[in-house]
This record gives structure tokens, C-alpha cells and sequence, in this order.
């Protein structure tokens, strides 16, 4: 599956710990990240994640554009609720996996959650429903 991180600068030490936790988990996957919170990540584990451009810079929207071309399976996107600087982009990517059906968390706990359905099987169904979609698996 394809797994999409992204995180605040002050929320990269959660995502960091995060994929530490659940690294076993992770390594089976295809991972994308913001370049910054990519090379956080890549710093504390021997994780391999292909790399956006910064967040603000773009990074924001070419997760996006492969939510709206249903090429992510699950997202975990870590902000900052005050910081109305990148609210709009986030509010974006939340919108777009409602619409698009793409498992997001927005927290550790649903983070954990998903990483763990993920994990057990249960969002296997994201492979029928691109394939419903006319995508490849």
C-alpha cells in the first residue's frame, strides 16, 4: 500500500516516534513524505521514503494530486490545529480523502489505529476499490 506522512515541524518528533513504533509495520509499504518530515523520519529509522517537495513548497500538493488520482492508500497528516498558515492546505487533503475515500488520520491515536488495521488486514479493501476505480494494482 501506499502511505502518505506529513507533519508540522512541531509535530515531526510524534510522526518520528511514530514510525519508530511501527516500523515493522511501515517497512512493508510504499512510503511518500514532505521532504522535511522524510528525512526526520529517515534520520531515526532505515525506513525508505520517497520524497516530496518541502510541505509548503509544494510537498502538500503532490499529495493531492495522488489523492485525486487515488494513487495513496492512507494518509497520516500530523498539523498544528492553530497554525492557520497551512490549515487551508491540510483542510485540502482532508477534504480530498473524504471524497476520494482514503483512510486519514490527523492524530497519534488514529494513526495507531489505522497502522494497526493496516497491519491485521483490514484495509485491504483498498486494493478492490482501486481496481473498481479502473487502477492498477
Amino acid at each position: 500500500m501506499n502511505i502518505a506522512l506529513a507533519a508540522h515541524n512541531n509535530k515531526k518528533s510524534l510522526m518520528q516516534n511514530l514510525c519508530i513504533a511501527y516500523r515493522p509495520i511501515l517497512k512493508e509499504h510504499v512510503l511518500h513524505g514532505t521532504a522535511t518530515t522524510a528525512r526526520a523520519i529517515e534520520e531515526v529509522t532505515d525506513l525508505t521514503i520517497n520524497r516530496y517537495l518541502p510541505g509548503p513548497l509544494g510537498g502538500l500538493c503532490q499529495i493531492a494530486s495522488q489523492i485525486i488520482s487515488n494513487e495513496l492508500d492512507m494518509v497520516i497528516l500530523f498539523h498544528e490545529p492553530g497554525d492557520f498558515a497551512f490549515n487551508a492546505e491540510f483542510l485540502n487533503i482532508i477534504n480530498l480523502c473524504d471524497q476520494q475515500n482514503i483512510p486519514i488520520a490527523t492524530n497519534l491515536a488514529g494513526a495507531e489505529i489505522l497502522l494497526l488495521g493496516l497491519s491485521s488486514g483490514l484495509l485491504d479493501w483498498r486494493d478492490v476499490h482501486k481496481k473498481t476505480q479502473g487502477d492498477t494494482v
